[in-house]
């Protein structure tokens, strides 16, 4: 019972922290406009740090975890099927985003805050399923921590995208809440998942989840982070590029402790 009440108190607290950080630009929203208003380096840091700790969650925890369940489950399968999940989920995303900046048919000023939106919508059950599927409380805290640092930033810039393309306030307001609600979901759903892991049809679909949700997390440690971390400043750049390091080296310490 003590991991189901921390679970629901980290979902709690996501969706709190996820919806507090976009009052700073919707204030900003009445005091200029939506192309004015630009990213902290702090929140760019911060989510340098957190593309980090993604990246080391999904090689050094998710992706070693479901590689494991697959060799008990099907050992007599030489094919790499936990990475075959992983390497579909990333392409999954890169589809998406391709998408997105891509279309001839439709007003990319139309379509490009939705399909941003559902991308991130994504993410967000992907990372609340992973830590509800979490089985102790060590591992369920390292996905927590890099959930927290991850989705203030991500609701920070979900937010200013959606004003820099003029919605309405109230269309931005019920796309956050949507938003911030997506990774309690999530964590329900994984964790409904984890209490069936002691059946192998339970622990399968507890590797599939690891699996893609290695995929997402790399995609978001990689091309989304380039994309929209893309600076001229060498030294802001090495920074950022600091930072991702550390977390990514902090997950590979926990991981020799877990």
């Amino acid at each position: 019972m003590t991991l189901i009440y921390y679970k629901l108190i980290a979902a709690i607290l996501i969706f709190f922290t996820s919806f507090v950080t976009i009052i700073y630009p919707l204030k900003s929203k009445k005091k200029s406009t939506a192309t004015e208003i630009g990213e902290p380096e702090s929140f760019e840091l911060g989510e340098a740090l957190a593309s980090g700790i993604f990246l080391g969650v999904g090689f050094f925890h998710m992706l070693p975890n479901a590689i494991t369940s697959f060799q008990k489950l099907y050992s007599g399968i030489q094919f790499p099927i936990p990475e075959a999940i992983m390497v579909g989920a990333f392409l999954l995303l890169v589809f998406l985003e391709r998408l997105s900046f891509s279309s001839a048919t439709v007003s990319p000023k139309k379509i490009i805050p939705y399909v941003l939106t559902l991308i991130l919508i994504i993410h967000s059950l992907t990372e609340g399923a992973a830590l509800g599927i979490g089985s102790s409380v060590a591992e369920s805290m390292i996905i927590f921590i890099a959930i927290m640092a991850h989705k203030s930033s991500a609701s920070f810039a979900l937010c200013v995208t959606l004003m820099r393309y003029q919605l309405s306030l109230s269309h931005i307001i019920t796309i956050m809440i949507l938003f911030s609600l997506m990774t309690p979901i999530g964590i329900g759903f994984g964790a409904i998942i984890s209490l069936h892991t002691q059946s192998a049809k339970g622990e399968l679909i507890s590797a599939i989840f690891d699996a893609f949700a290695a995929g997402t997390f790399l995609y978001i440690s990689t091309l989304h982070h380039v994309r929209f971390h893309q600076r001229a400043e060498e030294a802001h750049a090495l920074l950022e590029y600091a930072f991702l390091a550390a977390g990514l080296i902090a997950m590979g310490v926990i991981a020799a402790w877990v």
